[in-house]
């Protein structure tokens, strides 16, 4: 459940009478009927600040219980309702038991390195022969290739799983059928009304599928992939003579990727991640917990590790480094070589932040010298741009300006794509209808991130195409930048015990949002500048009278209004919104307030 758009506020007070943040936002509560939030909270046994942050979610009474509990025995749905699952499950179980070669083609990002994971680890444990192959970001682009298929084929793979990636790749499935070549589609992005020519196309969000779960992540149907052909491999007497897996082990590949690719939080997704992250406790995958240790994760594991302490070290490989080094870290069973992958992806993942950093200054710099501020479209292209960092900087640009956001890496003729979107605007469709419209060459995604390509002589028109649709779609729904509140608290009132007791709502993420708050009439009694690149401020804050003590952290607003409001407030009180979280440090156990905004006290 993202942030609404202005027309799903309309008529409703600004709180606490904020309509323009430090941050450029406007303040909303998040809607929660009150005898709604008592009854929950009484029913389940909770304090009442969780049944209201329930309620605010559109968590119903009959509801609320599975919602603090997921289970996978309530939420898994029969693999069997998706479109051609049967059909490539048998083909898979199949291949098994004849000793086929089977390629997993996947995806260089951690949805797909953590689908090629899992279908590896599968192969190994039911005593299947496959490969993996992951393209080569600069070198090959997103997606199947053509070359790539042939090559597998000729290696002696008879069938081939495409993963997080395939279902617009139909001049590469056309020519691997051609070849000979089998080709199952496991993929959950965006479909057109013609699928590639492949054995079988599983997809949650074709459109000829009415399967209520379109919200998985690409390793979400990966996995009920496996559940079939587990389930086939039974039927068929296979484990006869050999032990059959439990499928349940590798559900923190599945947390990982789930989390990572930010798909809601919601149902089966839930579920999935809920306990694949007491999974992940266990320590059982070496490379995970390599990369961890190395991380320096020194507690148990939620979605917040996954997404940002785990996910982009296994992302680094696909964007700076070698495309394969995170499916090869998720699949080791050897601790030495998941100890060295996990350096190399620490060391890249540091290198990625520097590129990162150059294209962003970049970046803003050209945005800043227009002649006039974006209002619909923030469109940045480079010469040279890291193609593997134009995802990241094209999410702080949206971040920074409240608006959709492309960047471009240019090249001689033509120039790599990526868009990240805001609430109310799906960018996945328009980047389609570009494509439909003969503007970019290839493209695709979701609502809320896309990819593409664009020949140089294209780019005004993209961004002309992008900028009508854009604009029409703000005016008509009234999108402009909300920050919704779960409440207000005192200082004093952040304790420890409220944190603790919101942490029963996790895990967070897309579609269940982390509560935020706004910590009232707050002042600054201490405030430093810290971090490596001088970006960030720590805090303590006080509240009226000088009671109570909250620390507090924000990042990357040192050169914002934020910022030097933190900096330089004058003994004037601040509202400071932010999620409140637990700081474990030197043993001791302290409340936090992740800094999101702020605004004075009128």
């Amino acid at each position: 459940m993202n942030d609404p758009t202005a027309s799903d506020t309309e008529g409703r007070e600004a709180f606490l009478g904020v309509e323009k943040s430090l941050g450029g936002r406007r303040w909303v509560s998040r809607q929660a009927d009150d005898r709604t939030s008592l009854a929950m909270a009484q029913a389940l046994g909770v304090p009442e600040v969780v049944g209201r942050v329930l309620a605010g979610r559109g968590v119903g009474l009959d509801d609320a219980e599975g919602f603090l509990n997921p289970t996978l025995r309530e939420q898994l749905p029969d693999p069997l309702h998706l479109k051609d699952m049967k059909k490539g499950a048998d083909r898979i179980a199949a291949a098994v038991m004849k000793g086929e070669l089977v390629a997993i083609f996947g995806d260089y990002d951690v949805d797909g390195a953590t689908s090629s994971a899992l279908l590896t680890r599968f192969f190994k444990a039911v005593g299947g022969k496959s490969m993996v192959y992951i393209p080569d970001r600069m070198k090959e682009g997103y997606g199947p290739n053509a070359a790539a298929l042939l090559s597998l084929a000729k290696q002696g793979a008879s069938l081939a799983i495409t993963v997080d990636c395939g279902v617009t790749a139909y001049e590469p499935l056309a020519a691997a059928a051609d070849a000979g070549l089998e080709v199952i589609v496991a993929d959950h992005h965006v479909a057109e009304p013609a699928l590639p020519r492949a054995f079988a196309v599983i997809n949650p969000n074709r459109l000829d599928d009415d399967s209520p779960h379109g919200h998985l992540a690409a390793v979400g149907v990966v996995f009920l992939l496996v559940v079939q052909v587990n389930r086939a491999l039974r039927d068929a007497g296979w484990y006869a003579s050999r032990p059959e897996p439990d499928l349940m082990q590798w559900l923190d590949l599945v947390a990982l990727g789930t989390v990572c690719d930010v798909v809601p939080l919601k149902g089966i997704n839930r579920a999935l991640v809920a306990q694949g992250v007491k999974v992940m406790a266990r320590r059982d995958n070496p490379g995970i917990t390599a990369l961890g240790d190395e991380a320096g994760v020194d507690e148990p594991p939620g979605a917040y590790h996954l997404g940002f302490i785990l996910g982009p070290r296994v992302n680094a490989g696909g964007r700076v480094g070698e495309s394969d080094l995170g499916t090869r870290l998720l699949s080791t069973d050897n601790a030495g070589e998941a100890k060295d992958l996990a350096r190399r992806l620490d060391a890249l993942n540091r290198e990625r932040q520097s590129i990162e950093q150059v294209a962003l200054d970049q970046a803003i710099a050209q945005i800043e010298a227009a002649e006039s501020p974006p209002t619909a479209l923030v469109l940045a292209c480079g010469e040279g741009w890291h193609p593997g960092v134009i995802g990241i900087v094209a999410s702080r640009l949206k971040d920074r300006y409240n608006l959709p956001s492309c960047v471009v890496s240019l090249g001689d003729d033509e120039g790599v794509g990526s868009a990240r979107s805001v609430s109310g605007i799906d960018l996945g469709a328009t980047v389609l209808a570009a494509r439909q419209a003969g503007i970019l060459s290839k493209g695709g995604g979701h609502a809320m991130a896309a990819g593409f390509t664009v020949g140089r002589d294209r780019l005004e028109d993209l961004r002309a195409f992008m900028e009508e649709r854009f604009a029409a779609r703000i005016a008509e729904a009234r999108i402009e930048p909300i920050m919704t509140l779960d409440g207000a608290v005192s200082v004093s009132g952040a304790t420890r015990d409220l944190v603790e007791d919101l942490e029963r709502l996790q895990p967070f993420g897309a579609g269940n949002p982390e509560p935020r708050f706004v910590v009232r009439d707050a002042r600054i009694l201490r405030a430093d500048i810290v971090g490596q690149t001088q970006e960030h401020i720590r805090c303590t804050l006080t509240g009226p009278g000088n009671e109570g003590r909250l620390n507090a952290i924000a990042f990357r607003v040192v050169d914002s209004d934020i910022g030097r409001a933190l900096l330089n407030t004058g003994g004037l009180p601040l509202h400071i919104a932010g999620r409140l979280r637990i700081n474990r440090w030197q043993g001791r156990i302290t409340p936090q307030l992740m800094i999101d905004d702020a605004a004075p006290v009128r």
